[in-house]
């Protein structure tokens, strides 16, 4: 029996009431939060780990709703392009990944957005080279070295050059191997338990990479086996003016054609969306990963964030891969959703505490979690990010949540996954960064 108390904490619970505490405490019991409130804690007679949180905030911690993991091997290729451009670039590259480059890069990846308070992270994986090894063993193994929450999404990609598609012939899968290697996925992997850490879902990559026969069959599968779908959408107006020469609609349309919308899906970027598009999305509960700072990086454009909220949508947040959001943070893209949606629309756009909810409980919806993380209440998973707020960066600022969405993006002092401590005292604790770093470079280099 494990018990945790965390004590003279400002705490955001990000519940239905918005619930907050300028001086309260949490006990964690087994991994799960037992209690919360306001004031000091009563000191537990039986054995604990007391934790003073005295000029701090405590909030859940955050969720990576859409990443790649692998590409923390390959920052700063094209460095000027736009999405198209930039994939052909890259994919070149990605057909040379081994098992021992993506486990680097995957360690990487993960312990940058555990140091930036994310417990839960959504990884997108679709590239498998012939001679890649396990990509899939590779990050699923260094998440539970790492300690963080992995949703490992089995992408797929069947569709090559020869069939009108973007990535090389020698990237991508037969349509049958692709929904074989899913399959094995869900049963090497897939761990439903509230505290265990590792979750499958199904990932086709995109409607220009993949045949119509794979996005169908893939619904199917997952549904059979009660798992969750994901896919990039309407990143860019080259992929809808794509989907209307070869499929006379709009990507949002031809997705809900192959069974692609509803509340077990949720898909990166949507970006490009009509009314109609975004109402539907708000009707079906299908979520949205949205990632400003890659959106920004490669010109994708604004996603109507605003809309897809008012309209009922889930929407979270997303790095997306470190190829296009070169530091791979998550707590700074709080800030960056908030800005996108002001430039969009205006100052009310989007308020701070929307900002939270998006990088916690918006995130949590789309992974179907919100039952069990995405906010600090008693019977919840203990996935907490404790952030420094008596720095120079955010001392002074009366309100914490203004500090941690409108400041510098704010140190974590601790950052717990079912109550186990990931990062203590602003250091990881499960795996040493040198070497994580010095792995990184290497795997960099074989690629290049």
């Amino acid at each position: 029996m494990s018990l945790v108390v965390i004590d003279n904490a400002a705490i955001a619970t990000v519940d239905p009431n918005g619930t907050e505490h300028a001086r309260g405490h949490i006990v964690i019991r087994d991994g799960f939060i037992e209690q919360v409130a306001a004031g000091s804690a009563q000191r537990p007679t039986e054995d604990h780990d007391h934790i003073d949180a005295s000029g701090r905030l405590v909030t859940p911690g955050l969720v990576n709703t859409h990443h790649h993991l692998y590409q923390w091997a390959t920052r700063g290729y094209a460095r000027d392009a736009e999405l198209f451009e930039w994939l052909t670039t890259l994919y070149p590259v990605w057909g040379r990944l081994t098992e021992e480059v993506t486990r680097a890069a995957g360690a990487a990846g993960m312990a940058k957005l555990a140091l930036t308070g994310c417990t839960t992270i959504a990884d997108h994986h679709y590239v498998f080279p012939t001679e890649g090894g396990d990509q899939i063993g590779a990050l699923v193994g260094e998440a539970k070295r790492l300690g963080v929450r992995l949703h490992a999404v089995r992408g797929s990609m069947d569709r090559g050059r020869s069939q009108g598609g973007l990535p090389p012939d020698n990237l991508v899968e037969g349509t049958e191997e692709a929904l074989l290697g899913t399959e094995k996925a869900i049963a090497d992997f897939h761990d439903p338990d509230p505290l265990g850490l590792i979750r499958i879902a199904v990932g086709p990559c995109s409607p220009f990479s993949v045949s119509r026969e794979l996005m169908e069959q893939a619904a199917v599968l997952a549904r059979r086996h009660g798992v969750r779908l994901h896919t990039h959408l309407a990143e860019t107006i080259d992929e809808e003016e794509q989907c209307l020469a070869e499929n006379g609609c709009t990507p949002a349309q031809y997705a809900e054609q192959l069974g692609w919308l509803g509340d077990d899906v949720w898909l990166a970027h949507t970006i490009h969306l009509s009314d109609e598009a975004i109402k539907r999305f708000g009707q079906t509960g299908t979520g949205c990963a949205h990632c400003p700072t890659s959106n920004g990086r490669i010109a994708a454009g604004m996603a109507p964030v605003r809309q897809l909220l008012d309209a009922g949508a889930p929407v979270g947040l997303g790095v997306d891969g470190a190829a296009s959001s070169e530091s791979g943070g998550l707590g700074e893209e709080l800030k960056a959703a908030l800005l996108v949606a002001r430039f969009r629309g205006g100052a009310t756009a989007l308020a701070i505490r929307e900002a939270l909810w998006m990088g916690t409980m918006g995130g949590a919806r789309c992974l179907g979690r919100d039952h069990e993380i995405g906010s600090i209440e008693p019977g919840k998973v203990a996935d907490l990010a404790v952030w420094r707020m008596d720095d120079l960066d955010h001392a002074g600022i009366a309100d914490p949540v203004a500090a941690l969405v409108l400041g510098s993006a704010p140190k974590v002092d601790r950052l717990l996954v079912g109550g186990r401590s990931v990062v203590a005292d602003g250091e990881l604790r499960t795996a040493d960064v040198d070497t994580i770093t010095s792995d990184l470079a290497r795997a960099a280099e074989v690629l290049r």
